[in-house]
């Protein structure tokens, strides 16, 4: 291995900015400001999710946020500061960085990702039931 993961999110840690928990939670309420969570899906059935926060999983994210894609997401076209989260912040950190280097901005993560989020008694919800197709 001639580099090694936690290389690659210390790098991309330099490159970014970082909320703390107390940060991100301050800055839910503010309209400009998106909440991504990159977590797996199968980690919001079992862990919970923050409120108000858009799921956008690890995966597809470089697709999601370009508007040349056919994958486009619309909401990584608003006006907004875009905040991302994992579940502890080695994908955020390394997804910030990618999509900061794409021309996405401003973007941020937060630190220690959802488990510090939950570990701080932030709120937590349940991962909403999927809408049932007509």
């Amino acid at each position: 291995m001639t580099l090694s993961c936690k290389t690659m999110v210390a790098e991309a840690e330099s490159r970014i900015k970082a909320y703390t928990v107390q940060e991100a939670q301050q800055k839910l309420a503010d309209p400009k400001v998106q909440l991504v969570d990159l977590r797996d899906v199968r980690e919001l059935e079992r862990e919970g999710v923050v409120p108000g926060a858009f799921h956008a999983p690890r995966g597809m994210i470089e697709f999601w946020v370009d508007p040349e894609s056919p994958y486009f997401k619309p909401v990584f076209g608003e006006d907004r500061e875009f905040i991302f989260f994992c579940a502890a912040g080695w994908r955020s950190a390394l997804t910030t960085d990618t999509v900061q280097r794409m021309g996405l901005a401003p973007v941020a993560h937060m630190s220690g990702g959802f488990s510090a989020w939950k570990a701080a008694g932030a709120p937590v919800a349940e991962k909403p039931a999927k809408a049932a197709k007509a």
